[in-house]
Formats: structure tokens, C-alpha cells, sequence
């Protein structure tokens, strides 16, 4: 009899064991399958967290080329009405002057107005001749008609005389000597003596006197710097767009640095 008491109590032991085990192996598998849980949420969450990064990335990236697209559509609306402004100025000029008998060449790309140095200047001289007085007295009053006339005048940035020399002595030298003549034209056509012209007051406003030296020559077949043509006056004319062209490439090159 005490012997089959103690078979019952020991195969109570091995159930007991049995669902302990069983217990502890449902445990476990709980345990994991909380821990994958947490592994998807995590791995769900920096999914999401890096696609939220990567398309506020495509959007500030989608916004700047909408940026750059609306500043290159205004450079180009810009450059036509540059270009269409500027031709209609170059135009007038060579009609204006086709039948002078003036020695000066326009420049059909950027008007600038050419006068050989001669012209002006006796060498290394930087007083107005008289011959460079005459030619002043025929040439400001129609260049200036047309640059300030009503159809242009609120175009114009500046109207530049630019002083030119060729090589002979400094660089320093001859920038001086370009500065003093193209200052001199300035003082000559607003000098008391002058003729009168229609616009003069307003030329003020806008005229500038600028010496190169001999850092821009005119050049000879042989691409060598051909001296007399480079000893020169030359009158220019810059638009505000241009100006404000300008400023909006710079715009554009730090933009793309």
C-alpha cells in the first residue's frame, strides 16, 4: 500500500514538472513575440522617419529648381527685352549717322561709338583738339537726341566716354592719360563754350568718364595690338535691365555655389 502511495505522489511530481514547463516554454514564446512586435514597430517607425526625411528633401530640392526656374524664366524675359531695347537704340544710331562725315564706327552688337584717337587728341595730349571740338559739336547733340529722347531715356543707366591708349610707356601712365582724356571730353561738351544742346541737364544725371589704358587694344590681322587704332575714344551706352541682369546672374552663380 505505501508503496503504491509513493507511485502516485511521484507521477503528481512529473505532471507538476510537465505543465511548469510548459509554462515557461508559452513564456518565452509570449516574450518573443513581443520583442518581433517591438522590432517591426521600431523598424516601421525608422522606415517612415526616413521617408518623411527623404520627401521633405525631394520637396525643399523641388522647391529651389521652382526657384531657379522662375529666376531663369525672368533672365530670359530680361535678355529679350535687352536685346529689343538695345537693337531699337543701335538702329536709330546708324540711321542717325550713316551719311556723317564722321570718323566713327558703331558697333552693330553693342553700339558702342568708336572715334580714333587721333581725332581728339594730338600724342601724348590729353587736351581737346580743335578738330576733336568740331567733331563733338556734330556728334553729341544727335547722340544724345536719340540715347535721352522720350522713347529711351528711362532705359538708359549710363552713358560712358571711355578713354583707350596703345602701348607706348606704363601701364599707369597711360591709364592716366585715358582717364584725363576722357574726362576732357566731358568737360568740353559741358563747357560754357559748347553749343547747346537739347538733353544737356539731363546728361548729367547719366554721363560717366572712364580711362581703359591699354588693357582693351584693337587688334591687327596678325592679332598683334595695332597701335594707332587702339589710341581711341569710344561712347557707350548700359540699360538699367542690364544692370539688373546682372545682379540676377550673380544671384544665380551663388545660388549654384
Amino acid at each position: 500500500m505505501a508503496r503504491g502511495t509513493r507511485g502516485k505522489k511521484g507521477s503528481s511530481n512529473v505532471g507538476e514538472e510537465g505543465e511548469s514547463s510548459w509554462i515557461s516554454y508559452t513564456d518565452l514564446m509570449s516574450a518573443l513575440l513581443i520583442i518581433f512586435a517591438l522590432v517591426i514597430m521600431i523598424t516601421m517607425y525608422d522606415t517612415q522617419n526616413a521617408y518623411e526625411q527623404q520627401k521633405q528633401a525631394m520637396d525643399e530640392a523641388a522647391e529651389a529648381l521652382k526657384e531657379k526656374e522662375e529666376v531663369i524664366s525672368q533672365n530670359n524675359q530680361l535678355i529679350e527685352e535687352v536685346v529689343g531695347v538695345k537693337s531699337k537704340i543701335i538702329e536709330e544710331l546708324m540711321l542717325a549717322f550713316q551719311d556723317s562725315n564722321l570718323d566713327l564706327q558703331i558697333d552693330k552688337q553693342t553700339g558702342a561709338i568708336r572715334f580714333s584717337g587721333g581725332v581728339f587728341f594730338n600724342k601724348d595730349s590729353s587736351t581737346v583738339s580743335a578738330k576733336g571740338t568740331e567733331y563733338l559739336e556734330m556728334f553729341i547733340p544727335k547722340y544724345i537726341e536719340i540715347l535721352l529722347s522720350d522713347q529711351f531715356r528711362d532705359e538708359i543707366a549710363q552713358i560712358i566716354v571711355e578713354g583707350h591708349t596703345d602701348s607706348d610707356g606704363g601701364y599707369i601712365y597711360n591709364l592716366k592719360l585715358s582717364q584725363d582724356r576722357a574726362l576732357s571730353v566731358v568737360e568740353e561738351v559741358f563747357a560754357p563754350t559748347f553749343s547747346k544742346f537739347a538733353y544737356q541737364e539731363e546728361l548729367k544725371a547719366v554721363i560717366t568718364a572712364n580711362g581703359r589704358s591699354f588693357s582693351v587694344p584693337i587688334l591687327d590681322k596678325n592679332k598683334k595690338m595695332d597701335q594707332d587704332k587702339s589710341r581711341r575714344v569710344e561712347f557707350k551706352f548700359r540699360l538699367k535691365d542690364e544692370q539688373l541682369l546682372e545682379k540676377l546672374q550673380g544671384l544665380m552663380v551663388e545660388t549654384d555655389g
